[in-house]
């Protein structure tokens, strides 16, 4: 049983919102929008189908956009006109909340149940669907693994020697699937559940909040439980809207730059951008291609000869965009232009740092949280940074470390344990500092060896890192980075605000910015439990 899929099960039946990780380190809107090329430059622009009426997602009260995104020279960037060309793209993320809002009642509900009958128990939630789901389902025969490869063989591109594990671990996680969904099935066949809509829609108002969607043996469930659950979800598709415009809104800067510019010189836009580029779109030669092959040959299959015009054509490709980026930098330099499209600020997440590795004091006014991945060189960069706030913030900054190991990284669970371990022996710095000094020798007998060079008592240290008496930890902290929409590392908060841009300028301007509103997270977590 995989850790991160263990995770998944437990939020598939408390409710936790997960989103997709999809890179170890996720780019921020600002790093998504470009400055070139044109869309003039690549072909007449196509008019957009008439917009589609969507449900209402709620995802724009707090960040509606203003009319005019920008005006360049005098003249007005509509934000309507933005929107009108990334109308389907937009549409498609904001469905995402729209259809998740009518599952979240569900996982709302199922939530409640499991919490009462593991408090029925005696015991965790974790512990019951280990026991209900995990230890009930068995891994798939041989015989069942290949005969799935033989029905789904014409989909699989390999043999089935290269894929027998991973069939084995797909059908694993539908069996676990199917057993959580009829485990949940039993609890609400024996208990009191009333739901109390038909559909589940966007609070209009804060009033709305209160509304109850569904009570679960007495007890409310509202419309504010369920947008506090999607809050993630819902930042991270403003942040992607505002991707998409910002993208399209560069584009759009450019064309107008592009129309001025041939109007003064009394040429056409086309003619211009002829004029321009061509004399500086240098000509990728054989050596340029034949390096690029060698350098990448570990990520290419084939040989050199079969891909030579690929790779020139791939290649040529990129110096026609440089040459654009260049040409579009060129008129941006002279010509003046404001900005009105915002980044959507991100929400306050509530994120418990009880019981976890920290440096400062408890009550300063500023928590900086990092959900980190020992096996992650982005995680080891920022190590320092972060270190280097807590010092130079004294009283007032507080570093959190919580883990959060990507399934990608094979030792990194057991990485974030071994933490733990070192942490129970009063050495968590000095073991962490150690495994990022040692990202790629992090097997569990390195591990070990790692505990006597920082002094740990390896008889114990041993004993229960081979038991896995933290793996509990680790798997609430990933819960707990899921239900804040964690999906890749680092991720960072600053008083409970997710920070996209990770320089030491920008993470210093945030705690600076934090200092100047009055209240800790630890004050608003209270407050929230309260």
């Amino acid at each position: 049983m995989k850790p991160r899929f263990f995770v998944l099960i437990i939020a598939m039946m408390i409710g936790a919102s997960v989103t997709t990780a999809q890179s170890s380190s996720p780019a921020s809107p600002s790093q998504q929008a470009q400055t070139g090329p044109t869309k003039q430059a690549a072909s007449e622009q196509v008019p957009k189908p008439a917009e589609k009426k969507v449900e209402d997602c709620g995802c724009e009260a707090a960040n509606t956009p203003i009319d005019v995104a920008a005006i360049v020279n005098g003249v007005k960037i509509t934000t309507k006109e933005i929107d009108d060309q990334v109308n389907d793209e937009k549409s498609g993320l904001q469905k995402q909340v729209v259809d998740a809002r009518r599952r979240e009642l569900n996982l709302q509900i199922n939530s409640r149940l499991l919490e009462a009958e593991a408090t029925r128990r005696g015991t965790t939630a974790a512990n019951v669907l280990e026991q209900e789901i995990i230890a009930a389902v068995k891994d798939p025969t041989d015989a069942e693994t290949q005969a799935f490869y033989d029905e789904n063989k014409s989909r699989i591109p390999g043999p089935f020697r290269d894929f027998k594990q991973q069939i084995v671990e797909y059908i694993k996680a539908q069996r676990q699937e199917g057993a959580a969904k009829k485990f949940a099935d039993k609890l609400r066949s024996a208990a009191d559940v009333k739901i109390l809509v038909q559909t589940v829609t966007a609070p209009q108002s804060e009033s709305d909040r209160a509304k109850v969607l569904a009570t679960v043996n007495g007890a409310a469930i509202t419309s504010g439980d369920v947008e506090n659950a999607l809050k993630p979800l819902i930042y991270d598709v403003q942040l992607r809207v505002y991707g998409l415009r910002k993208a399209e809104l560069a584009l759009r800067i450019n064309d107008l730059l592009l129309e001025q510019e041939a109007q003064k010189r009394k040429i056409t836009p086309k003619a211009l951008v002829d004029a321009e580029l061509t004399p500086n779109v240098k000509k990728v030669s054989e050596a340029e291609a034949k390096k690029f092959f060698e350098d990448n040959k570990d990520q290419i299959e084939g040989e050199y000869e079969q891909l030579k015009d690929q790779i020139v054509d791939h290649l040529q490709k990129k110096e026609q965009r440089r040459a654009e980026v260049v040409f579009a930098d060129r008129l941006r330099q002279g010509a003046k232009i404001e900005m009105n499209l915002k980044e959507p600020e991100s929400p306050v997440f509530q994120i418990a740092t009880d019981d976890q590795p920290s440096r400062g004091k408890a009550d300063a006014p500023v928590t900086i949280v990092e959900f980190t991945d020992f096996e992650c060189s982005t995680c080891q960069q920022s190590q320092p940074v972060l270190e280097k706030l807590a010092q130079d913030f004294p009283a007032k900054v507080r570093l959190v470390v919580r883990d959060y190991p990507l399934e990608k990284h094979k030792n990194a669970f057991k990485a974030a344990e071994a933490a733990e371990a070192a942490r129970e022996q009063g050495k968590y710095w000095d073991y962490s500092a150690v495994l990022f000094e040692n990202q790629k020798e992090l097997g569990v007998e390195k591990l070990k060896e790692y505990a006597s060079k920082v002094g740990l008592d390896r008889k114990k240290f041993d004993a229960e890192l081979d038991a896995g008496k933290y793996a509990a930890k680790v798997q609430r902290d990933m819960q707990d980075g899921m239900r804040a929409g964690v999906s890749g590392t680092p991720t960072i908060f600053i008083n409970g605000r997710r920070v996209s841009d990770r320089t030491y300028e920008a993470l210093r301007a945030a705690v600076e910015e934090a200092l100047k509103t009055p209240g800790s997270q630890s004050e608003r977590r209270d407050a929230d439990r309260r």
